[in-house]
């Protein structure tokens, strides 16, 4: 199946993509780019640069205006449209819940491993690259990438505009 999706995206080579000056990406914060097919975030903060997809693996929601915390000692991105949290570093989808075997039930943060495919991102004399990941598994973000998860991003949003949800 992701051999068949990579068709309609293009195989990541292993290239470095130009995407910016440092100085002007610092300011930015936040910056929207599509490297060979797929749409990345490149994320500024504290410091560092992370990419990752730029379409929440949850339901194709935009990263992009998404807020920025600190969950169990990992910087997480925060979904706008469902409050999903992904870790910068690795794409981990990060959430907090309890053992009801427990007694009393304690909240403890968990991992459900990598959902949010990240990226590479370089600098050298000012200039910041990307490379693509190369990881040949299928990762959750994958779904909303290319031409594919155009539509699929569409009838996701079509879904939520009929579902009232509880924080909303």
């Amino acid at each position: 199946m992701f051999q068949a999706f990579l068709k309609g995206l293009g195989k990541p080579n292993g290239e470095l993509h130009f995407v910016g000056k440092k100085d002007e990406l610092i300011e930015a914060k936040r910056t929207f780019r599509t490297l060979d097919g797929r749409d990345i975030l490149i994320i500024h903060h504290q410091g560092a640069f992370f990419a990752m997809d730029s379409y929440c693996y949850h339901s194709g929601g935009m990263l992009q205006n998404g807020d920025i915390e600190e969950f169990d000692g990992k910087m997480c991105i925060v979904c706008p449209r469902h409050k999903y949290k992904i870790s910068l570093a690795k794409g981990e989808g990060i959430y907090k819940a309890s053992d009801p075997r427990e007694k009393p039930p304690v909240p403890r943060w968990y991992s459900k491993g990598v959902k949010q495919r990240t990226h590479t991102v370089t600098e050298t004399n000012g200039d910041v690259y990307v490379r693509l990941s190369t990881e040949s598994c299928w990762i959750d973000s994958d779904y909303y990438q290319g031409e594919k998860g155009k539509i699929a991003r569409a009838k996701a949003e079509e879904d939520d505009a009929e579902t009232p949800y509880a924080d909303e």
